[in-house]
């Protein structure tokens, strides 16, 4: 039985310059982006004339949009991004463009990925029809460090990332790829890291790379929600408090019985409080009062209706909250989702 039959999104940004254009060339004519659509970004250089430069077979069948050799369909954001993404499943539904079975979105270097996501998914019409699968992040071996120092939309960027995928490595020492995968794994704990040259991955490790396997029929939650049980702190300390410009992520493990209805107020509370400065909520909620775990999900004031994992359990039915954010007051949110 398929979990959820929208269709999933990968979120793909990074940096300027962080090597975004390079990638989107390489995966745009790969055979594994077959049955892709592509949303890019017209700003700057990374218009979708500029990204197709070195491509040869394309086919203009719609408005802003191409069929590539490859299979993959691309576009150009031309308006609002909920515009955008509402005309191709439209025209999915109209057979007027090829049924592509998922979707890649490309931002502009300096996004932060929080609002995007916000909009993303607190669309009736949008959330109906997609769901966020993952968050993808390029950094720049060589300035990496310095971006993520020097400026908080590339902290934030790689803060809620699933996918780290560490460019141009190429032109790095091992020693500064070291001091930056450790960097970001400090930072970022629960992300999957890659490091890359020339553009070159399997597109399997950018598409598909979320909570569901690539079938959909399989929730993935030990891939999906890594991340420390505790922020920083040694055992048997309590949670230490965290400087407000400081991004952080903790796991809250609530092994007792509850249920949806229990815990849902006290989420959007969460939210409600905490959602300035929450840049990202992910969950696997085993709940009584449910017919099988649930996926919750949320983006700073934004809780989403949660995706019922139907067909999957655990041997251990453990719920599990893991939380991203800046300046978040760990013991207060400890504290109220435990009295669930």
């Amino acid at each position: 039985m398929t979990l959820d039959h929208r269709i999933p999104v990968t979120l793909l940004t990074g940096f300027l310059g962080s090597g975004k254009t390079t990638l989107l060339n390489k995966l745009l004519n790969h055979p594994g982006m077959k049955d892709t659509a592509v949303i890019i970004n017209e700003l700057g250089s990374a218009g979708l004339d500029h990204i197709l430069a070195r491509t040869v077979e394309s086919q203009h069948i719609a408005d802003n949009t191409v069929l590539l050799e490859s299979g993959c369909l691309c576009c150009t954001l031309s308006n609002e991004l909920a515009d955008t993404m509402r005309d191709l499943f439209f025209k999915r539904q109209l057979e007027a463009i090829p049924a592509f079975s998922r979707l890649v979105i490309e931002t502009t270097g300096m996004a932060d990925p929080g609002p995007i996501m916000a909009n993303l998914l607190n669309e009736p019409v949008i959330s109906s029809t997609y769901r966020l699968d993952a968050v993808v992040v390029t950094i720049d071996s060589t300035y990496g460090l310095q971006q993520i120092a020097g400026h908080a939309e590339a902290r934030k960027q790689a803060a809620v990332a699933d996918v780290l995928l560490i460019t141009k490595t190429d032109l790095a020492s091992e020693e500064s790829l070291e001091a930056l995968s450790a960097a970001l794994q400090e930072l970022n704990p629960g992300a999957t890291q890659y490091r890359i040259s020339h553009g070159e991955i399997d597109p399997a490790a950018v598409i598909d790379a979320g909570l569901f396997n690539p079938g959909g029929t399989q929730a993935q939650p030990q891939r999906w929600l890594r991340a420390p049980s505790r922020s920083k702190a040694r055992r048997g300390m309590l949670p230490q408090a965290v400087h407000e410009d400081e991004i952080s992520s903790f796991t809250v493990t609530m092994p007792k019985p509850l249920t949806w209805l229990q815990l849902e107020p006290v989420l959007q509370w969460l939210c409600a409080t905490h959602g300035e400065n929450l840049l990202r909520m992910k969950g696997i909620i085993h709940a009584e009062d449910q017919p099988a775990p649930l996926a919750v999900h949320a983006v700073h004031h934004t809780l989403y209706p949660p995706n019922l994992l139907q067909g999957w359990d655990e041997d251990e039915p453990i719920t599990r909250i893991v939380l991203i954010g800046k300046g978040l007051d760990e013991i207060k949110i400890r504290d109220a989702l435990m009295q669930v």
